[in-house]
């Protein structure tokens, strides 16, 4: 790995970059990151006045130089990003000013916006309008002023889930608030950026693909594949995806902008190879890639990848290499010193580790096998391209989701392909779907043709996810690796590989040893495993209890009342109030009680058939019933644990 970072100037420059990342993350920065900058700018002026005869030696005062200096710059621009999702005065219930950034999502009973607030401070939130007609209308640009306390962010609490609070602070957002009809107005401006302008023309794009008569996942389908629009997909569609390894399709990334760089190079063919004119080419094709970005709303993985090609584009014309692995670490420059807070982001470290692992793995890979056919040469580069991306991501995928897609070398073959055709076949049916409206039958016949065929290619892709998400053992699950497991993988494949190229004896002991201090971890975690649980979990709305053992959760009493099955406890879950016109002559001790689902329940009552240590109100309730339940409770001398607030309740089995 030392000659690659040798070789990379910009690989070097992100070494400074990722440990002020690091340092503001987990070891707390130095106070004085503005002193290390000015040391740092002052070493570099410095470096410049060294005498040439004693440049070669004293070469190591430009890189200290550079080095605190974008440790400090890299530093300040963490702090101002994670202050940026701080809620400051936000938390009491004042009147706000704000512009809608992206298209609203309709929810079951409310609308979502990401609003950017102008006033009283420059923050992120996001808002759920009360759904009516208003809500519905609202587009980005659109400014509102809103009367509402903006809530901080909160985990569930459950066991299965992600760190929610970190996700959004990652994502840039301060807090969210509920707003009703009587709570919010528009104020009749539409101010518009960039990001809000690039967010009306993919609205109008996704309006545009809704007349090509596709049926809710095939339209859904095409709005992820194309345009990055993701929130119309159902669960069901994601998690087959997810579960045959074509994921990454539905993420507009290096796959789809690569496609259509391959379109722009075709189109622009006629300006050659050569001279002045293959120039503009390059030019242009940068041009037309930073629109198909605009379209897309400015995606950020759409943004790595833009900036890859634009470079790859840019060496082309200096007739410099290409893509390389210092291609990549530009683009990872730029966008983290832009926003450090990427760097957290599981598709950002998936996206550039797949397209690392495929500039390191590929060309060995291709050297075990040379296929005397040009058709199976493709087969060939499709599956060492798949099985390349798969060694990069796939410990990753291991530590944050514990699944692994068990066909993806199979599936991957099948479905890439008919990904580029899909994207191939969209742009002639837009181009006959504008000239249809110049009358002539033909071109309405070429449209209705590309459509149907569109059609069939979509629905053959999901056809194709689904039969393989079907199958037996098509996902391995609940195999999480700790990050001491991940990065011990992560050397095991990468020494493997170094031995299998170099056959140098080092590199063996190294995977062995790796190897053992993973057999020597799993055997660790095996030992302390936990104990069964019992968890009451934290789902808004809904009334969940379970059972997990192994990490594998079974759900139990999913409706009705009952009684929880313990060996040393007493609990008892209630979800119908049937206790009110009855009489007992004993009451029934308990040591918890669980209410869910039914508002009617009051302890009053309750008491005269139930004596609980802890009374349990799960997040089914209201809050009105919450909060009422909690006064009486708090009257009767009885402990409560509300799950919506305290987050999931858990008590070893």
């Amino acid at each position: 790995m030392t000659h690659i970072i040798g070789k990379t100037p910009f690989l070097r420059l992100l070494i400074p970059v990722v440990t002020g990342i690091i340092a503001n993350e987990f070891i707390h920065p130095f106070p004085s990151a503005l002193f290390f900058g000015f040391a740092g700018f002052f070493i570099l002026l410095l470096s410049f006045f060294i005498p040439e005869n004693k440049e070669f030696p004293y070469r190591w005062v430009f890189g200290v130089g550079l080095f605190l200096f974008v440790f400090s710059l890299i530093t300040l621009q963490y702090r101002q990003k994670v202050a940026d999702t701080s809620l400051g005065s936000l938390n009491e219930n004042i009147p706000c000013k704000g512009i809608v950034l992206d298209i609203p999502q309709q929810k079951h009973r409310s609308v979502q916006g990401n609003i950017k607030l102008i006033g009283p401070e420059q923050k992120k939130v996001i808002l759920y309008f009360e759904k009516e007609g208003k809500s519905i209308d609202l587009r980005p640009g659109d400014e509102i002023v809103f009367h509402a306390k903006i809530e901080p962010f909160k985990n569930f609490g459950n066991p299965d889930d992600f760190n929610y609070v970190r996700f959004m602070k990652i994502k840039g957002f301060a807090g969210s608030a509920y707003v009703s009809s009587q709570q919010w107005s528009k104020t009749g401006k539409n101010i518009q950026s960039v990001y809000t302008l690039s967010q009306n023309v993919r609205a109008k794009a996704l309006c545009f693909y809704k007349s090509f008569g596709l049926n809710p996942d095939e339209y859904a389908f095409v709005a992820a594949l194309t345009l990055g629009y993701k929130n119309n997909l159902s669960n069901d569609l994601q998690d087959a995806f997810r579960a045959s390894g074509t994921a990454h399709v539905l993420a507009v990334s290096g796959l789809h902008v690569g496609v259509v760089y391959l379109i722009l190079s075709v189109l622009f063919s006629f300006l050659g190879n050569c001279g002045k004119k293959f120039v503009l080419k390059q030019f242009l094709i940068i041009l037309f890639l930073w629109g198909y970005v605009f379209l897309t709303g400015l995606s950020v993985s759409v943004i790595r990848a833009a900036i890859m090609l634009s470079i790859f584009c840019l060496g082309k014309v200096f007739n410099r290499e290409g893509f390389s692995y210092n291609t990549l670490a530009a683009a990872a420059f730029f966008i983290l010193v832009f926003n450090p807070l990427s760097f957290f982001e599981v598709g950002f470290q998936m996206s550039f580790l797949s397209v690392f692992a495929i500039l390191f793995f590929k060309p060995k890979l291709d050297k075990l096998y040379t296929p005397s056919y040009r058709s199976f040469l493709k087969i060939r580069d499709l599956f060492t391209l798949s099985l390349s991306a798969q060694f990069g991501v796939f410990p990753l995928v291991l530590y944050y989701f514990g699944t692994f897609p068990t066909y993806f070398f199979v599936t991957n073959l099948m479905v890439v392909p008919l990904i580029s055709m899909v994207i191939y076949t969209v742009l002639p049916v837009i181009l006959f779907s504008g000239l249809s409206q110049l009358g002539f039958p033909v071109f309405h016949s070429l449209f209705q043709a590309m459509s149907w065929l569109l059609n069939t290619l979509i629905g053959l892709v999901i056809h194709i996810v689904y039969v393989f998400e079907s199958l037996p053992y098509a996902r391995i699950s609940d195999h999480y690796l700790s990050f001491f497991q991940m990065m011990l993988l992560f050397i095991v494949l990468f020494a493997f590989c170094g031995y299998m190229t170099k056959k140098r004896f080092n590199y063996l002991v190294v995977v062995l040893g790796s190897i053992l201090l993973f057999l020597f971890t799993d055997t660790y975690t095996v030992i302390n495993r936990t104990s069964p649980r019992f968890i009451v979990y934290n789902r808004p709305g809904v009334s969940e209890l379970g059972i997990i053992v192994n990490n594998r959760t079974t759900p139990i009493l999913r409706e009705g009342n009952g009684i929880v099955p313990y060996s040393d406890k007493r609990i008892v879950k209630l979800s119908e109030n049937i206790y009110r016109s009855k009489r007992v002559e004993k009451t029934f001790p308990v040591d918890f009680l669980i209410l869910s689902t039914d508002n009617s329940f009051s302890m009053y009552s309750l008491n005269s058939y139930f004596l609980p240590e802890t009374v349990i109100l799960d997040s089914s309730l209201s809050k009105y019933t919450i909060k009422r339940i909690t006064e009486e409770c708090r009257q009767l001398h009885i402990k409560v644990y509300d799950v919506s607030q305290m987050g999931a309740f858990s008590i070893n089995l």
